[in-house]
């Protein structure tokens, strides 16, 4: 097997029982993204090759660093980390380099990785479509004519391609999930508290997004996941952490899964996307699992409605600063984010976040019953690069520029953990994924039913055109 093909857990294990050096797997990686990132634009903000030839030599010559000692990693685009440029895919940052680690690179580095670079996100990580005027857009390494999703995209790109072993990201909605399932790879959202955000701006009433793990099978989520989490003493919400890696599979035997499809009717679907996601769900039979539909648990309206509302209200709160500094330089989605926050009431975001509260409770009650539930990763195919977001599917007009994404919702909305899992290709060729979520503070438990399914799958190791 190559060398980028390998897990990071396996090349970690090379790296410290000395069969492998960190310059040996630094020198394999600079090659493979010289081979395939001028077709993918994948890693941005590369840095220069004798650095990182020098940093990885470094590290051999010194005492063990941690975790990810010696392991290659590039940081999503949309986090600060200190010498490279640090655009956010946004030209008024376009030559922003920080002085100073965001806490997601911080922990990295800490944990002896060697940060390479960034990888290629949308816009302020608005849309699931990775491009931007910094950088220009990545693409689908299984078709190069269409979009890899986002806005964790040039991460699963990375990790497709064989670039990386391992990627951080983050998710609002569905960033690690979508790019996962198109990318044939594995994306983790955590428990909201899980892993902490950066400690900036408002650390009290925001809980939508959280930053997670990408990888080619679960075990490296999990290597990754607990390097990423613990809790920040500058943040007032958090989760105290166990240790998850050297992650073991779950036994299925027994554990109820429910199928959530297209929340019966409501969420547009393209054809032939339930389909290949059932195929997923057949494959927890055949371990032994006990699946069943479910009826739709709660109103998918009453959900958007309190999603567009928070969503707004804290991307528009994020973005506003920027509107002054040039309203002509920030996407025209921004703009209508930033717009609708400064129109609310703050009674809206109150009956908002009731709403969220009572899916909550009505999600609770689920899990009572089930062990997870499953949905797809998204309602259609990688769209072509020319299109900046569907605007219709199967004849339902789309009226916003991620209402196409809605099967996101029922877990963005109120912070659950989820395991995005691919489930191979359809008969056009195109990968796919589903979204495994439990209750909260099952993220061990997610991982490991995950592990199973790898184990039974595989299907990051089947890389077809690739």
């Amino acid at each position: 097997m190559d060398l980028t093909e390998c897990s990071a857990s396996e090349q970690l294990a090379k790296m410290t029982s000395n069969r492998l050096s960190a310059r040996e797997l630094m020198q394999a990686t600079l090659a493979r993204i010289d081979a395939v990132n001028p077709s993918l634009n994948a890693i941005v903000a590369l840095r220069d090759a004798d650095d990182l030839m020098a940093e990885a030599r470094q590290l051999d010559n010194g005492p063990h660093r941690g975790a990810l000692h010696g392991l290659p990693m590039a940081v999503k685009d949309l986090a600060n980390v200190k010498g490279i440029v640090s655009s956010q895919g946004s030209p008024l940052l376009a030559d922003f380099v920080p002085e100073t680690d965001d806490l997601v690179a911080a922990r990295l580095r800490d944990a002896g990785a060697i940060l390479i670079g960034k990888t290629n996100t949308p816009e302020f990580g608005l849309g699931s479509h990775t491009f931007n005027p910094v950088y220009g857009v990545t693409r689908n390494p299984y078709d190069h004519a269409r979009t890899c999703g986002g806005s964790s995209g040039g991460a699963a790109v990375a990790l497709a391609s064989g670039m990386l072993a391992l990627a951080d990201g983050s998710d609002m909605m569905g960033s690690l999930r979508n790019p996962a399932g198109w990318n044939n790879v594995y994306g983790f959202r955590p428990s909201v508290g899980l892993v902490p955000a950066e400690p900036k701006g408002d650390t009290f009433l925001h809980q939508l997004s959280t930053l997670g793990p990408m990888a080619r099978d679960p075990g490296d989520l999990a290597l990754l996941l607990d390097v990423m989490s613990g809790i920040d003493p500058r943040q007032p919400h958090g989760m105290i952490p166990g240790t998850i890696a050297p992650l073991r599979a779950a036994d299925p035997r027994g554990a109820r899964i429910g199928w959530l499809g297209d929340w019966g009717g409501a969420f547009a679907m393209e054809a032939g996307i339930l389909e290949q996601s059932e195929t997923a769900l057949k494959v927890f039979e055949e371990l032994g699992a006990i699946v069943e539909p479910v009826a739709p648990p709660f109103s998918a309206d009453a959900m958007w409605d309190s999603w567009t509302t928070l969503r707004s209200w804290q991307v528009g709160a994020g973005l506003a600063p920027l509107l002054a500094e040039g309203k002509a330089q920030l996407k025209d989605t921004a703009i209508w984010e930033i717009e609708r926050a400064q129109s609310m009431s703050a009674l809206e975001v109150h009956r908002a976040s009731v709403i969220r509260s009572d899916w909550f409770a009505c999600a609770a009650d689920l899990f009572s019953r089930y062990d997870a539930l499953v949905l797809p990763s998204a309602q259609v195919w990688p769209f072509e690069l020319e299109q900046e977001y569907p605007t219709e599917i199967a004849g339902q007009t789309m009226d916003t520029y991620h209402r196409w994404m809605q099967v996101m919702i029922p877990v963005s909305l109120i912070g659950l953990p989820c395991l995005g899992v691919p489930v191979g290709f359809g008969t056009n060729g195109l990968p796919a994924g589903v979204q495994i979520f439990g209750r909260r503070a099952s993220d061990a438990a997610l991982l490991a039913l995950g592990a199973a399914y790898h184990a039974a799958t595989k299907w990051p190791q089947k890389r077809p055109g690739i």
